[in-house]
């Protein structure tokens, strides 16, 4: 397991939101990428609690955003260098975000998210 700061670890978060296309960067709306601790045991990458685009309708106003969260820990845990660090964060923002957009997990598996 590799040590990154949770400073660091947050900049990756940040380069990789960065990183999306514009198209779908633009329309991302009311959510909050948050980064936590997690565990070193959990299986657990990222977790995207909302409702998706796909499924919000005319009376989405006035709601809490909705939340991304990038767990720390468990990226580390299976990551030996940085880099390795940084496209696992990657990967779990793009997983993330897919599901924002409606994606479910068998699709965002076939994409390698």
């Amino acid at each position: 397991m590799i040590d990154v700061s949770k400073d660091r670890f947050e900049e990756l978060v940040s380069e990789a939101l960065d990183s999306l296309p514009q198209e779908f960067a633009s329309r991302i709306d009311n959510v909050a990428v948050m980064v936590e601790d997690g565990t070193t045991e959990s299986p657990l990458l990222g977790l995207y609690e909302g409702i998706p685009l796909t499924k919000r309708t005319a009376g989405y106003t006035g709601v809490a955003p909705d939340r991304i969260t990038i767990f720390r820990l468990p990226i580390l845990a299976r990551s030996r260098t940085e880099n390795q660090v940084k496209e696992q964060v990657r990967r779990t923002v793009l997983h993330e975000v897919g599901h924002y957009f409606g994606i479910g997990d068998p699709r965002l598996r076939e994409l390698g998210w």
